[in-house]
């Protein structure tokens, strides 16, 4: 099937249902650590579960005219411990608690040696979306530097040797993945914009280490985190973008709905394709049809339709499900009005 113009996207989650997972609890945090307790079905059932919950947040997205799925990271308790705790070297059980410049304690996962990818993680999940559409898929995996970002370092001395490590095992996760099927993969790296200084010295070559060998479209994410979890004002611009033109990502995804983001310095990235946040994640209302378009029309003034690719600002995990999928609806509609205007 070929691509269209302007071919829409989600950014990797959708709502896990109410009988799945305790929104109550997930409301509160995204976590770094294992939190088994965040699920409501028995461990000897949960697999089945999880696997149900799929195919309702596939069925979602079909229906919703979305032309590029994911798996809605229904097996996930976040975007990136469901990962790093699968990783020998990593201790996702018995955690560490950091304290960050708010005074917050974080309970993140201990690195107590080195960092290995002994199986597949995501593999699996893939597969399975690979049987249940017919649609072009998505699967998407933490970047190395927010993995380490995210850790209590108690082994490499050294957070650059830590960030290696994991865009080591990220590297092997994305051969497989590619191996397997995927038709485009994305790694999440929303703390580039936390540590800027730290980015610029080694983030591009963790990127480029974890892309390394891969032939399939590949995307970074960047964001200023889910608005449910981050609300109020955010910035109009990235401490951390025009870097990624040096990356061996072919696409660059940016969250830009909600902060207004200034579209002037995708200038800097002329050789990627946008992923263009275009759906509002802290606004409950749907937006219309003409409102998506009328951002979509925003960003063709700054990047050529071939390179631009519609999306949600950010995962939708925290939304209600009947929100989000009227915003995927408002996303695909959007769209189309676009492409019928370029003809």
């Amino acid at each position: 099937m070929k691509e269209p113009l302007l071919p829409t996207t989600v950014v990797g989650s959708y709502p896990q249902p109410d009988w799945l997972i305790d929104r109550a609890m997930l409301s509160k945090v995204v976590p770094r650590v294992n939190m088994h307790e965040m699920w409501r079905i028995p461990p000897e059932r949960l697999a089945e579960a999880q696997d149900d919950a799929t195919i309702l947040a596939i069925r979602d997205m079909e229906r919703a005219g979305i032309d590029i799925i994911t798996d809605g990271e229904m097996r996930r308790e976040s975007y990136s411990n469901y990962f790093v705790a699968a990783l020998e070297g990593v201790d996702a059980d018995t955690p560490a608690v950091i304290v960050n410049k708010a005074g917050r304690e974080t309970r993140v996962p201990r690195v107590t040696g080195p960092i290995r990818r002994t199986r597949a993680v995501e593999v699996r999940d893939l597969r399975f979306l690979r049987e249940n559409t017919d649609r072009r898929i998505k699967i998407t995996l933490p970047g190395p530097f927010t993995m380490a970002q995210q850790a209590k370092d108690e082994h490499y001395g050294d957070l650059e040797a830590m960030a290696m490590g994991f865009a080591d095992a990220v590297n092997a996760e994305v051969r497989d993945l590619a191996a397997a099927g995927a038709d485009v993969i994305q790694l999440d790296e929303p703390w580039l914009r936390n540590d800027p200084e730290s980015a610029r010295r080694f983030a591009v070559k963790a990127i480029n280490r974890a892309l390394d060998g891969v032939t399939v479209p590949t995307v970074v994410h960047l964001c200023f985190g889910y608005a449910a979890v981050v609300p109020g004002q955010k910035p109009t611009g990235y401490s951390f973008l025009a870097e990624l033109a040096d990356s061996r990502a072919d696409q660059i995804s940016i969250e830009c709905a909600q902060p207004k983001l200034d579209m002037g310095m995708l200038s800097d990235l002329a050789n990627k394709k946008i992923l263009l946040g275009v759906i509002d994640l802290a606004d409950p209302a749907v937006e219309s049809a003409e409102t998506v378009a009328s951002r979509i029309r925003a960003g063709l003034k700054h990047v050529a339709a071939e390179r631009l690719i519609p999306a949600p600002d950010c995962g939708m995990k925290y939304l209600p499900r009947a929100t989000a999928y009227g915003k995927l609806k408002a996303l695909a509609d959007g769209a189309a009005i676009v492409r019928r205007e370029l003809g």
